[in-house]
């Protein structure tokens, strides 16, 4: 199999549909289980999944507090996640009116697979990408070094 490498991801960064199967749980429920979703590619980045609202599960969500900026997609707003009877703070963003070149994720949602009980592409548990700031799922199919991860301090 043939790796993706991180550092060969286009700045600034692509959007693409995905085919790869996504399972997302918190809290012991099922945020997210199906296919058609879109990844932000990015340099040193691992892709960052964005979760169609269509079949997202949205009473998980409550509006959290706090906004980003993203020099690429603009404003962000965040969700916190509640589920088994716990909140997870922050855990999801979403662009509600993104930049031209990123109208097709407007709505979408992605998260933080470390703040997830687990994170699946295609029946692989992903690993989240190093450093409180990023989304990115690391999984077999791409290759770092990731920004984020504190051994690249030139990538942080």
């Amino acid at each position: 199999m043939t790796k993706e490498r991180v550092a060969d991801y286009p700045r600034p960064p692509r959007l693409e549909l995905s085919s790869d199967h996504v399972l997302v749980k918190v809290g012991g429920e099922i945020l997210f289980d199906g296919s058609g979703c879109q990844r932000v590619l990015e340099t040193f980045h691992p892709p960052t999944y964005y979760l169609p609202p269509t079949s997202t599960k949205l009473k998980l969500l409550i509006p959290a507090a706090g906004r980003s900026f993203c020099e690429w997609k603009g404003v962000a707003e965040y969700f916190d996640v509640i589920a088994g009877g716990y909140r997870v703070h922050r855990a999801v963003w979403r662009y509600p009116s993104p930049t031209e070149s990123f109208q097709a994720i407007a709505g979408w949602f992605a998260l933080y697979p470390g703040l997830m009980d687990g994170c699946w592409l295609n029946g692989e548990e992903v690993t989240a990408q190093p450093g409180g700031f990023y989304g990115g799922w690391i999984s077999s199919a791409v290759e770092g070094p990731f920004k984020g991860d504190p051994r690249h301090p030139e990538l942080i």
